[in-house]
């Protein structure tokens, strides 16, 4: 079969045909190899003025070169893409995570100046909080008037700060298309491809 030298090709079989080598990326001699480099160059990497390299299939699927549409512009020679990929925090889609109820303890102290008058028991008469005057073991702290600094009734506000617990394993996710491994290999030798 006669065929353009430097054309790939798949094969069933798991070595290179006389005059063909797998692409794998090795590194050849210009001089040993001048009309396969003539069309290759260095587009695969090398040294132009010493080798090049074949392409590197070995886990690679090839795409052709160009712009699809709606696609990224594809250079012949270019490599680009991962086997597993770890979302990020922005690669994520808005959510919502749900939190328990929190228990919030906090310390109200009420200031109240003595008053005389104060009671133990609220009356009609007695009928405000006051500070106790007589001490601990009998507090009088209901008196007629409200003093000269009141309990002011507000609501009390307090800071919840924490963490919630983290979820996820951070394992990365695997990006590869259901695939079958085959041989590709490039010829060495055949016809010498001329433009149209």
């Amino acid at each position: 079969m006669e065929v353009f030298m430097g054309s790939i090709m798949t094969f069933g079989f798991p070595f290179a045909p006389a005059g063909w080598m797998q692409c794998n990326g090795q590194t050849l001699n210009i001089s040993q190899y001048n009309a396969l480099y003539a069309l290759l160059g260095v587009i695969y990497g090398g040294n132009p003025s010493q080798n090049f390299m074949l392409p590197n299939l070995q886990g690679r699927v090839p795409i052709n070169q160009g712009t699809g549409v709606n696609l990224t512009n594809r250079v012949i020679g270019s490599v680009s893409g991962v086997e597993k990929v770890t979302v990020a925090i922005a690669n994520m889609p808005a959510h919502v995570h749900q939190m328990s109820t929190l228990t919030a303890n906090t310390t109200i102290t009420l200031a109240n100046p003595a008053v005389t008058g104060a009671t133990i028991t609220p009356t009609t008469d007695n009928a405000f909080i006051g500070a106790s005057t007589s001490g601990p073991t009998s507090a009088n702290i209901f008196s007629p008037n409200a003093g000269t600094a009141p309990v002011v009734q507000k609501g009390v506000s307090t800071a919840i700060t924490g963490t919630m617990q983290p979820v996820g394993g951070s394992l990365p996710i695997d990006s590869m298309n259901p695939f079958l491994v085959v041989n590709f290999s490039i010829a060495l030798q055949g016809l010498f491809p001329t433009r149209d």
